[in-house]
């Protein structure tokens, strides 16, 4: 999607990103709440200390236990790099991937490359597949941008449910705001709530094992289990490009394409759905993030802009596999696709109670995080200005 209106004169952000404000510098507010995170969450001598500290803490705490923290797999750069530090680290994690049934062959034998050499167990939860197509269409049918929810929050609920079960008190997670950027929450927002309902109203199949994150998983599993998320990549110097090229020589690991590209589903949610259908570009927030930390330079992220997300000689057979899957024809496709857009206000949520919680609560979610989520900072620096 071309540059739309105005661009942030740091990263390439522009006006189609939802509530983006420049200062008398052009400088946007996105770019200023990255700014913000990389002040809490510092890396170098401080960040290497912090998260010294917290690598003795979750050995304590995981003594005598057969794991001390929980990683989620998914083949990708992050996760597999992530296995990396925690073995060489003296970590005990147990590998947990959640099979959707759209896991890319190269997503596989990465996970499988990684956790054999690094000798750690892997628990691989399925997820019943005519559950989660059901749910998959149900967002589709309901016209929402980030049609990818429902694995999104089976993933979350899988990862505290198996903490829980193991006595693990800790969840490492691979994310990193310095290359992945915040997205803004009309782009992306979803929750518990809104899947259920949105599967009452559009969907046709029972759904009796696919595991929710709803409000109350959040508060049993973080105030009264006290399982916490612990994201490494805030504190180390960590760099995608450099990982990949690390894995790949150590670990015979292979590139699978793009940001999230390891899955099939969301492979088409980033690439072409969001994008031909809404007109949202995700990867102005994700080059924008690594132009500001110093992974590429802003020429290079903007030639990327320039360019489609999609290869248009592969789209057809892109698009047959995709409605194959969900047992879609193109006509049905074509009319989902065409349908009025929608977006997560339309429909019933929690939103109101995060945003509200986000305002008046700090010392509750303390209880639930381990650190101030970057989600926080967003909606005071952003959505609630």
């Amino acid at each position: 999607m071309p540059f739309q209106g105005k661009t942030c004169t740091r990263g390439v952000w522009d006006e189609s990103v939802p509530k983006i404000t420049f200062d008398e510098n052009g400088v946007s507010n996105y770019a200023h709440l990255f700014d913000k995170l990389v002040e809490v969450y510092p890396r170098g001598e401080k960040g290497q200390a912090d998260w010294d500290a917290m690598v003795q803490k979750i050995k304590a705490n995981g003594k005598g236990k057969s794991y001390d923290c929980i990683i989620g797999v998914s083949g990708g750069t992050d996760s597999s790099y992530l296995l990396h530090i925690a073995k060489d680290l003296g970590l005990r994690p147990l590998a947990v991937n959640l099979d959707n049934g759209w896991n890319s062959d190269i997503a596989v034998k990465n996970i499988k490359k990684m956790t054999s050499a690094l000798g750690i167990d892997l628990d691989t939860y399925v997820v019943d597949y005519e559950e989660i197509k059901d749910l998959l269409k149900s967002y589709m049918y309901a016209g929402m941008p980030w049609i990818d929810m429902p694995t999104d929050l089976a993933i979350k609920a899988v990862l505290y449910k198996i903490a829980a079960r193991e006595g693990v008190k800790y969840i490492l997670r691979g994310n990193d705001f310095r290359s992945e950027g915040s997205q803004p929450t009309e782009w992306t927002y979803g929750d518990g709530k809104q899947l259920n309902y949105l599967h009452r109203k559009f969907g046709k199949v029972s759904v009796k094992t696919f595991p929710n994150y709803t409000i109350t998983s959040l508060f049993y599993y973080g105030a009264i289990r006290k399982i916490k998320s612990i994201y490494p990549f805030y504190f180390l110097d960590y760099n995608k490009n450099k990982a990949q090229d690390f894995l790949i020589s150590n670990y015979d690991w292979e590139y699978y394409g793009g940001h999230h590209f390891e899955n099939i589903f969301t492979r088409f949610v980033m690439s072409y759905w969001l994008f031909e259908k809404f007109g949202i570009d995700k990867r102005k927030i994700t080059l924008s993030a690594q132009v500001l930390s110093g992974e590429i330079n802003r020429e290079s992220a903007i030639k990327t802009i320039t360019e489609l997300p999609y290869k248009k000689e592969e789209l057809d057979e892109v698009l047959n596999y995709i409605t194959k899957k969900l047992d879609l024809t193109r006509d049905d496709f074509e009319k989902i696709f065409s349908a009025p857009n929608h977006g997560y206000k339309d429909y019933p949520s929690y939103h109101y109670i995060f945003n509200t919680m986000s305002r008046i609560a700090n010392p509750v979610l303390s209880l639930i995080f381990n650190n101030k989520p970057q989600s926080l900072f967003k909606a005071e620096m952003i959505d609630n200005k």
